[in-house]
């Protein structure tokens, strides 16, 4: 009887909190492990991410009421490409989240747990509770992971109440990133880009223009040496775009390391310790009065660790053109955790959005997936507090560009698209599934980019 009467008090705690976010049904909180039962569903969406609550609307509504059951044990659902602009002063944390309660669909079953055990061999996922899911459809929208620990002596620097270290990566950390603006007044900032697969790969340096500009506002510029350390061969992956990237790193005495990683920090000392990629035995130790980290990240742990469905370097092994798993039909990614070489951008999940889910239907008619994603993704290079350069491109690195101008250019307009435009794009019609990226306006445009240059 105890266990009833305390599974009642759960129901009822979890009733008075959905309440009061303004909703009115028990689905979107999780089971208690105690009445964990094993559940059946058509499509099961591992994340609730960009990609997990596009794919939950657009799937939903089209199969219907507690057809779609997304697993993610996150009560916050954040707009990550906003945190570049928080670790600049100009919008806060508080502006980049919604309850997940409130973005997921009305009409799947949130479990809000982590998805524990992957068994694609019986179709099935295991939470973290013990609760078994079973599925038809198998969609991995699990995202990436930040790896802070994989950096010796990072994590102590990032525990130091107004300390030189800082990232922009984490909720945790982001507002550590304006403070460390604040206070700094000479010396060095130093910025930094992993040896790994990274989300927002262009996040790692606007943060770095973006400071370099506050530097100058605030007349302390000429005693604050700024430094770009990346584990890249390149300052952007896309020519067309570096090649707009170098003159403005010369101009504002930016100082670019490529081929360098940060390997280890000394907080008591505040130094920095880099090797060369090339050259691994040659070790640089720089002293920082700040210092901007992006980690490593990897999928999630207990995805990389189903073999099953993932490749060697532990990301999801789709076909990169159908986002289908390579060996299981029944099988989708979508998003960061997928091995398609895509930048890894909220972007890129819209574009693929509409892949995805046309192929999974496809599957469930019995017939073949024949939609095709392009490899587009977009990159806002927002490079000071007023200037952004929108890059966009394909699978093999060229532009794929929206509008009528040269987007290698620094324009306000950009700026001002990316600062106060793509969030309500994204919250209001991205996340409700109705958003399959600049695909359409795009053409719509291409009538006027006849002399383009």
């Amino acid at each position: 009887m105890s266990g009833v009467l305390q599974a009642a008090s759960l129901r009822l705690m979890a009733f008075s909190k959905a309440s009061n976010l303004g909703l009115i049904t028990l689905r979107s909180f999780s089971v208690s492990p105690s009445l964990a039962q094993k559940k059946e569903c058509k499509v099961l969406i591992v994340g609730g991410g960009s990609g997990g609550c596009a794919l939950a609307a657009k799937l939903s509504s089209k199969l219907g009421k507690n057809k779609v059951i997304v697993v993610d044990p996150a009560d916050k659902h954040y707009y990550q490409p906003m945190f570049t602009l928080i670790g600049g002063g100009m919008k806060t944390v508080e502006q980049s989240y919604k309850p997940m309660a409130q973005v997921l669909p009305k009409n799947i079953e949130w479990i809000k747990e982590k998805a524990q055990h992957f068994d694609p061999n019986n179709n099935t996922v295991t939470t973290a509770s013990g609760q078994e899911i079973k599925y038809d459809m198998l969609l991995l929208a699990a995202g990436l992971q930040l790896n802070y620990n994989k950096i010796p002596g990072l994590l102590d620097a990032l525990a130091i109440p107004n300390g030189k270290v800082c990232s922009i990566y984490s909720p945790l950390y982001v507002d550590r990133t304006y403070d460390c603006l604040r206070n700094i007044t000479e010396g060095n900032a130093i910025f930094t880009f992993p040896s790994s697969p990274v989300k927002c790969p262009g996040a790692p340096q606007k943060i770095v223009y973006i400071s370099e500009h506050y530097f100058r506002k605030m007349n302390k510029r000429n005693k604050i040496n700024v430094t770009y350390n990346t584990a890249l061969p390149v300052i952007f992956g896309v020519k067309h775009y570096a090649d707009a990237l170098w003159p403005i790193v010369k101009k504002r005495k930016i100082q670019v390391n490529t081929r360098r990683n940060l390997i280890e920090i000394k907080p008591e000392n505040d130094v920095a310790i880099f090797e060369n990629l090339d050259k691994p035995e040659e070790k640089f130790e720089e002293k920082y009065s700040m210092l901007h980290v992006v980690p490593p990240m990897s999928t999630p742990t207990e995805l990389a660790n189903c073999k099953e469905l993932v490749n060697e370097t532990g990301f999801v092994d789709v076909n990169k053109d159908t986002m289908q798993h390579v060996r299981y039909q029944n099988v989708f990614a979508i998003g960061d955790c997928s091995s398609s070489p895509n930048s890894k951008t909220a972007a890129a999940a819209a574009a693929q959005s509409p892949v995805v889910f046309k192929n999974m239907m496809a599957v469930m008619k019995g017939k073949s997936c024949d939609k095709v994603y392009d490899g587009y993704a977009s990159c806002p290079l927002v490079t000071g507090y007023k200037t952004c350069i929108l890059a966009e491109f394909d699978y093999n690195l060229n532009p794929l560009e929206t509008f009528p101008v040269p987007q290698n250019k620094e324009r306000y307009s950009m700026f001002y698209m990316k600062k106060d435009m793509m969030p309500l794009l994204y919250w209001h019609v991205m996340l409700n599934g109705y958003w399959n990226g600049p695909a359409l306006m795009r053409n719509m445009l291409s009538v006027f980019k006849f002399g383009k240059n």
